[in-house]
């Protein structure tokens, strides 16, 4: 087998970069963000096998009018941008139907279910065990009725491998310490975790690659069809994997594949995180849709669901929502803060698209990983690595096809 061209150079690519290397294949990586920008650099480091079941879900929809952003809540629909969340939104509430929902789950399910061990592969893999946090997570609440209502929610829900109980009252008071007033209520994740440090995580991955003989071209690149194949110009490949994020829709419907994908924007802030307990997991203050996180050098909010366009300018008033919460909160964070605002790539249904192109003989893919980019990397590399591999996959890949949208 000759070279293979992975265009992309987030937490997915270049996870599948490596497992690819191990499995003895030669790997040139495509990938303009030198400054590590994207949204695998930037999201709440929250490894969240908890999170099983779709968000294209009837009870999201019926959620949709109090999470309004001009209502106070996280989720925006801005005008300049209805061309792209129209169609989006029709698609989702297809998607949200029971049976579609149920399907959705299981296959989430099955992913979820070996993300975490994925993940110890990986850190081990790159000499950084010390990157991983299995130290779970909180979900706080400071009004009562919204601690019982939260509280039933997640009992109900189904959370995979992870599993829940309340907050011992030492947590509680100990929560309750970095906040202006006592939280009504609090619950403990065990079996998320969390990323000590996106930058050294990124550095670690992109040396991990150089190291075993990968090489790094840093530009843009497109896809050019050349009778039933793929090629990246100027990179000399015998196939190619797109895991470019949001970036990969032009290239794929380029191609003839529909790809109903939408830039989900997010928003954080960041500060010094001296006073913010650094032996503290991820913590979730659920009435804000806010989740903060310490990382080893800076403590992190972040929140905001808005469905937009890749390039539009970033809207300023989440980041001064988000430095808001922070003060009405009471938290222990203090600026000056950096800002950030990033672009998660989100299909209608909220699964990935992970599979091989019907389009091309030398074409793969695997994008559209929304809020669980993160989380679904290492175990995504290993699905590819399997696919490109001619090997029989670990778990049923079938219903992430992106012909599921043609």
């Amino acid at each position: 087998m000759g070279r293979i061209a992975i265009v992309g150079g987030g937490v997915v690519g270049l996870a599948t970069g490596i497992a690819l290397m191990d499995a003895g294949q030669s790997v040139v990586l495509v990938d303009d963000d030198e400054a590590g920008l994207a949204a695998s650099w930037g999201n709440a480091g929250h490894i969240a096998v908890e999170q099983v079941e779709p968000l294209a879900s009837l009870a999201l929809l019926r959620s949709v009018p109090r999470r309004l952003f001009w209502r106070g809540g996280a989720l925006d629909f801005p005008l300049s941008a209805i061309p792209s969340w129209l169609p989006f939104g029709l698609r989702l509430m297809a998607a949200a139907r029971p049976a579609r929902f149920r399907q959705g789950r299981a296959a989430l399910r099955g992913l979820m279910a070996q993300a975490m061990p994925a993940w110890e592969s990986l850190v081990k893999r790159i000499g950084e065990p010390g990157l991983l946090r299995q130290d779970g997570h909180y979900v706080l609440w400071q009004q009562t009725e919204a601690a019982v209502a939260g509280r039933s929610a997640w009992q109900g829900a189904d959370t995979g491998t992870a599993q829940l109980r309340d907050a011992t009252r030492a947590e509680l008071a100990r929560l309750s310490g970095l906040c202006a007033r006592p939280a009504a209520g609090a619950i403990h994740f065990v079996g998320s975790g969390q990323v000590a440090d996106l930058a050294a995580l990124r550095h670690a991955l992109r040396l991990t690659f150089a190291a075993q003989g990968g090489e790094i071209v840093a530009r843009r690149a497109t896809l050019h069809r050349v009778g039933g194949r793929i090629e990246v110009p100027g990179i000399d490949a015998e196939r190619v994997v797109l895991c470019a994020g949001v970036r990969s829709r032009p290239l794929m419907e380029a191609l003839g594949h529909k790809v109903p994908m939408i830039a989900e924007r997010g928003y954080h802030i960041r500060a010094d995180a001296a006073d913010w307990p650094a032996d503290l997991p991820p913590v979730v203050f659920e009435e804000r849709s806010m989740i903060v996180t310490r990382y080893r050098d800076c403590v992190q909010a972040a929140s905001f669901v808005e469905l937009g366009r890749v390039d539009a300018p970033a809207d300023p008033r989440k980041w001064d929502r988000l430095e808001r919460h922070v003060a009405e909160l009471g938290l222990p964070i203090r600026g000056p803060f950096t800002r950030w605002m990033g672009c998660r790539p989100t299909l209608p249904d909220y699964l990935p698209a992970i599979g091989r192109s019907d389009k091309a003989d030398n074409l793969y893919y695997a994008f559209g990983h929304q809020h669980l980019g993160l989380t679904l990397a290492p175990i995504t590399a290993q699905l590819m690595t399997a696919l490109i591999m001619e090997k029989a996959p670990r778990l049923s890949i079938s219903l992430f096809d992106i012909r599921r949208f043609a």
